[in-house]
């Protein structure tokens, strides 16, 4: 392995690129990053990057944002493989279909979603701005929240506002039950319960806190406590733990481990820069109207 991350450090290098990683990845990949975090701020990240080349450690969605923000860079994802079920339960034809229904519906479309459902989006949003990006469509008319069912109905019930929702989920952050957060408060009562809003309505009920994955970090490393109880994706326990040393971190359930994440290899990464395959690219329309769903969400100021 230590060879494996010199070539890595040493095509890096040559290929002037950048390393990109999602929290959910393997620890070995996250300890490769530049810079480490959730979908869209590594997205972000990579648009002000001084670097020729991305290598995206995520899955494909992810990789496709990176693409349709920085058009005049080569993104490279290390397995093309890597997808996203919640992103395949919805297609444009599905979702032009469903506008037919609610002509006068705004579409609210969470990033978790491919290049072409954004392009029939209206503005995206991601887990930590989901509230502020539905608060900015007048009450007056109709939002139709894709794809993302479990967030769609968290924004719903704390904006106190009805939203036309999307049957699709996460099924990674389904298999985290209410159960298994009353059995670990039995076991650590003193310890903070923190969650995603990805998960099912009455785990969300149970907890102290429902943040996205960067929230859930900032959570963590701001709060005063000593344990806590973290109900996401369990890749993330690596940077928790790195980041807190002093504290205890129990993941929910093992059973919260997305095979599509973990695809992503050390090895992997060099032969992407090797290869300079697999690349992620994004039509033109496709990529100039999904623009501009995301750039209508990042110009609404952050709270």
């Amino acid at each position: 392995m230590p060879e494996l991350v010199e070539k890595l450090a040493r095509l890096k290098a040559e290929r002037n690129a950048v390393i990109l990683v999602h929290n959910y990845q393997r620890a070995e990949v996250q300890d490769a990053a530049d810079f480490l975090g959730d979908s869209l701020g590594l997205s972000q990240k990579a648009s002000e990057a001084d670097a020729d080349v991305i290598l995206f450690c995520g899955v494909h969605f992810m990789a496709e944002t990176a693409a349709i923000l920085c058009p005049d860079k080569t993104v490279l994802i290390p397995d093309e493989n890597a997808g996203c079920p919640m992103a395949n339960m919805v297609t444009v034809r599905e979702l032009k279909q469903k506008k037919q229904q609610h002509p006068n519906a705004e579409v609210v479309c969470y990033v978790n979603s491919t290049a072409a459902v954004k392009a029939q989006s209206d503005i995206c949003c991601t887990s930590a701005n989901a509230m502020q990006v539905v608060a900015s469509v007048p009450r007056d008319k109709e939002v139709l929240f894709v794809p993302d069912t479990s967030l769609g109905d968290y924004v719903s019930k704390a904006l106190d506002r009805p939203l036309i929702l999307w049957p699709g989920f996460c099924p990674t952050h389904h298999r985290i039950l209410a159960e298994e957060i009353s059995r670990l408060k039995q076991a650590h009562p003193t310890a903070k319960v923190t969650v995603h809003p990805e998960c099912t309505e009455d785990v969300i009920a149970l907890a102290d806190n429902v943040a996205s994955t960067t929230g859930i970090i900032n959570y963590c490393r701001e709060t005063d406590a000593a344990e806590f109880i973290v109900g996401t994706e369990i890749g993330i326990a690596h940077h928790l733990q790195k980041e807190n040393p002093g504290k205890k971190f129990h993941m929910l359930t093992a059973l919260a481990d997305c095979p599509n994440m973990k695809l992503n290899t050390i090895e992997k990464m060099v032969w992407a820069l090797e290869d300079m395959q697999p690349q992620v690219k994004v039509d033109g329309s496709v990529a100039d109207r999904a623009r501009q769903a995301i750039e209508r969400m990042l110009a609404i100021p952050r709270s």
